[in-house]
């Protein structure tokens, strides 16, 4: 395996329970929850964790996974809390289950001061209403157009606020839905080691599915805003969907070399109950076939048609998948 595919090859897998600045998360409790105002979207939801901390005074940022499902129908929802460890205050991303959120926060024993919202599906905002209810003055983010659950602070394209010492930008990426906003996180001076959340715009290897969006604003969202990221940017996506990502990406982009060793990889992690979260924004160039649409591998997708027109095919083609 090639060294600079960062976010995936062996040498930089995270293990199945990686250390928390030093201290071994101990195994929680699984949940499974069925969302009824979305029948055929989310039938069955596995809630994962994953928390993302900054150490501020070393500048360094470490991640800490656990499973909290067994892997059913390939189905994972992501959670994550961004914490500042020096300061003890985190946010909350897509908390859409407050009383787990909650509880993880207490056993972290930091303080949630925020929440990030990527877009207003009930999957991912649907637990905002409770986390106002139970701190109160908390800051709930959400894209200004998208119509977030008990937002407090609408965001727009651009918009900076801070958690701790944790500088986080607004990246507005209308796709999944029109109001979609994509967090890209980092410690000032440091934009190469930052992160980005990006919900259910981008996925490993894939993309959310297009719902309230024009392909041109998609593939915007996903080649000029945030393709324009350093390429180091790890990326922290809203499910884990990479094996049936890469199943389509390989009938695609059948050429493609980097695809076949990394689904390997991928359905490995999937047999040993690991994640594939994060990829990096170097990565997703080489195997996501919806950043790569104006590529010349792709063009037989759609001969003569524009990147926004093969990305437009691609993305149809996917939905029946």
């Amino acid at each position: 395996m090639q060294r600079n595919q960062v976010g995936w090859n062996q040498a930089n897998a995270l293990p199945s329970r990686p250390c928390f600045l030093g201290s071994v998360l101990q195994p929680l409790l699984y949940t499974v929850r069925t969302y009824q105002d979305l029948p055929g979207l989310f039938c069955f939801c596995q809630l994962c964790w994953q928390l993302v901390c900054y150490n501020a005074k070393r500048n360094t940022v470490s991640t800490c996974l656990e499973l909290w499902d067994v892997w059913t129908q390939g189905l994972c929802s992501l959670r994550y809390l961004l914490i500042d460890d020096e300061k003890k205050i985190a946010a909350c991303v897509d908390p859409a289950e407050a009383h787990l959120v909650l509880a993880k926060a207490k056993e972290e024993n930091v303080e949630i001061v925020a929440v990030l919202t990527t877009h207003h599906h009930y999957d991912h905002a649907g637990g905002n209403a409770e986390m106002a209810k139970q701190v109160p003055g908390i800051k709930i983010f959400g894209g200004r157009i998208d119509k977030v659950a008990a937002c407090t602070d609408p965001l727009d394209h651009g918009n900076k606020f801070t958690i701790g010492s944790i500088e986080v930008l607004a990246l507005h990426t209308p796709g999944h839905t029109k109001g979609s906003i994509c967090y890209f996180c980092c410690v000032p001076g440091k934009e190469k080691e930052g992160l980005v959340f990006t919900g259910d715009t981008l996925f490993v290897a894939g993309c959310g599915r297009m719902f309230e969006s024009t392909p041109e604003e998609f593939h915007h969202s996903l080649v000029t805003v945030l393709g324009a990221l350093p390429p180091e940017t790890q990326v922290y996506c809203g499910h884990e969907y990479t094996v049936k990502n890469l199943q389509f990406a390989t009938a695609v982009d059948g050429g493609n070399e980097t695809l076949r060793q990394m689904i390997d990889w991928a359905q490995e992690q999937k047999v040993q109950r690991k994640f594939t979260v994060p990829s990096t924004m170097k990565n997703e160039w080489l195997i996501n076939p919806f950043l790569r649409s104006g590529d010349d591998q792709m063009r037989s997708i759609c001969p003569g048609c524009s990147p926004v027109e093969v990305f437009a095919t691609l993305r149809k083609k996917k939905d029946s998948f």
